[in-house]
């Protein structure tokens, strides 16, 4: 797969259901925050997979883009976007990192028919994901959100 047209993401099943809450709320443009230098660097869809119990691709959204900078900066720049309700939290989650990603998306979906594990893996042909996400084509991102709708 050359062709890097979407990104599977790994993410806890508690940060997933708070996405799911503010999309609900109407924040139309949310931001996963990571530490360090975390990918994707470019693509049109992520897909959210919900690790451990969950274990399954919940959801899929429109990639605006990643801004990788100073912790400082990038909280005041798009703090309110992220699930992390306070600077607090968001501080004590960076520590002392010196640079870290935002990976922001709009047009947050829940799949009316999410991807098991099992399945994930027999389409990808693999026997295991990629713990820090991996990129797809376009033809198994069109896969998944056929599956998934």
């Amino acid at each position: 797969m050359k062709e890097r047209y979407a990104f599977v993401i790994m993410i806890k099943e508690k940060w997933w259901r708070e996405f799911l809450r503010l999309r609900y709320m109407g924040k139309e443009i949310q931001s996963y925050v990571r530490r360090g230098l975390a990918p994707p660097k470019n693509a049109s869809l992520i897909f959210f997979y919900v690790t451990k119990p969950i274990c399954e691709i919940a959801g899929y959204a429109e990639f605006v883009e990643r801004k990788v900078g100073k912790p400082e900066d990038l909280w005041k720049e798009h703090g309110e976007e992220s699930v992390l309700e306070s600077a607090e939290e968001y501080f004590q989650f960076v520590k002392d990192k010196n640079s870290v990603s935002f990976v922001r998306f709009k047009n947050l979906k829940e799949a009316a028919n999410s991807i098991p594990l099992r399945n994930a893996l027999m389409f990808l042909g693999v026997k295991r994901l990629g713990r820090r996400g991996f990129y797809i084509d376009r033809e198994m991102a069109e896969k998944f959100l056929a599956i998934m709708e």
